[in-house]
């Protein structure tokens, strides 16, 4: 094994932790009686604060990695084959994102209900990786530093505007369009600013290829990550403050006002330092294989708490209801299955598509079969019928 694919395992390391973050997360949020939503409270304070980090710290590293497999290619543009596979797994994220919106029940009913149309995370991850390609297409015969410095800006712009498009509801968009850009319609995650994370990780990822060579390269990143994410936590509010006084520009007093971005970004840099010091720690074979299960993982958890498909799920029976002691019993308990039954999947997932294919394969033959003699049926009965009425000779 290189030493340059050896570096992915920490990332790896850290998209185990996100996932695991968020089914808790998504649990005891979902769950939990709001008699018990204390913001005094240090132990819920303390859950709060970190669940917010969890989902800037995926999108980051879902932007750092998919970049990372798409630069180390010698081949460029069309002949990179992580541009199809990227593609093809940006729109994937895409369909997979609807279809866990879909209530069978409702499709029976001729209804299509409003949640098929809110915007999610992985709506969010698949635009992000078409976005990231597109940036590649359009400068991977430019000079180098094109493509780096789109990211960053893109990174930079979504951040600093965030003030100006939040206040928007975008009703002149259709709102299957809208609910990427705004949470009016009840969208969880919308492209606008969440795009700014895998951005930035695909920035800091085509820094790490361009020095990954460098055998003291973990000594020079480790502290100016540390360093840029404490900057960021701890003086970035202060800087828009600043320059709000010094130009009088409204919009640097409202990002003064609400610096999550900012200060979560400042978290995602603190997050990836302690797990690169942490590497040599983070090899176990299980805690790696999650981190590359996170999509099943995702599916999964998605249809045991919010019931995809069918509309049954924890969330229906126990939205809201349960007390601290039964939710973190129960998010402990979620985490394991969740992994479990994904990580089962994923040993068996080529026997299992070959299966449904197979399946899909009879029913098309079946449907194809009937539909010829119910052709053939129809043509008979039809042909009866205008002989009975005259309309055609024997």
């Amino acid at each position: 094994m290189s030493k340059a694919t050896s570096r992915l395992f920490f990332l790896d390391a850290i998209r185990a932790w996100a996932i695991l973050m968020m089914l808790q997360g998504h649990f005891i949020d979902g769950l939990l009686d709001n008699a018990f939503r204390d913001n005094s409270n240090i132990l819920f304070s303390t859950w709060k604060y970190f669940r917010g980090i969890t989902a800037p710290v995926f999108f980051t590293v879902s932007g750092f990695i998919f970049t990372y497999l798409l630069i180390r290619s010698k081949q460029t543009g069309w002949s990179n084959p992580s541009v199809k596979k990227g593609i093809k797994r940006g729109l994937e994220l895409l369909v997979i994102a609807y279809l866990l919106r879909i209530n069978i029940f409702g499709l029976f009913k001729g209804e299509i209900y409003d949640s098929f149309y809110v915007v999610d995370v992985l709506h969010c991850i698949g635009l992000s990786l078409l976005f990231i390609i597109g940036g590649y297409m359009l400068t991977f015969a430019k000079q180098k530093w094109i493509f780096p410095t789109i990211l960053a800006a893109t990174t930079l712009l979504l951040f600093v505007l965030e003030p100006i498009y939040k206040a928007s509801s975008f009703e002149f968009l259709p709102q299957i369009l809208a609910n990427y850009f705004t949470k009016t319609n009840g969208s969880v995650f919308t492209i606008i600013p969440w795009l700014g994370y895998a951005t930035i990780g695909s920035f800091m990822s085509v820094l790490f290829s361009k020095y990954q060579d460098n055998k003291n390269l973990y000594n020079y990143i480790v502290p100016a990550y540390i360093a840029t994410g404490l900057t960021l936590i701890f003086l970035s509010s202060d800087f828009f403050l600043s320059v709000y006084d010094t130009t009088g520009i409204q919009l640097f007093k409202s990002i003064f006002s609400n610096n999550y971005l900012f200060i979560r970004l400042g978290d995602v840099f603190i997050v990836f330092s302690i797990f690169i010091v942490l590497r040599k720690f983070l090899m176990n074979a299980t805690w790696l294989r999650i981190g590359q299960s996170t999509l099943s993982i995702y599916i999964i958890h998605f249809i045991i708490l919010y019931g995809s498909f069918t509309g049954v799920g924890l969330y229906r029976f126990f939205h809201h209801s349960l007390n601290p002691y039964f939710v973190v019993l129960g998010a402990i308990l979620f985490m394991f299955s969740s992994t479990y039954l994904a990580l089962k999947y994923e040993d068996h997932k080529v026997e299992i598509k070959f299966n449904i294919r197979s399946v899909l394969s009879t029913t098309r033959i079946y449907l194809e079969q009937f539909a010829i003699i119910a052709f053939v049926v129809l043509r008979t009965a039809t042909e009866k019928v205008l002989r009975v009425l005259g309309l055609i000779k024997n």
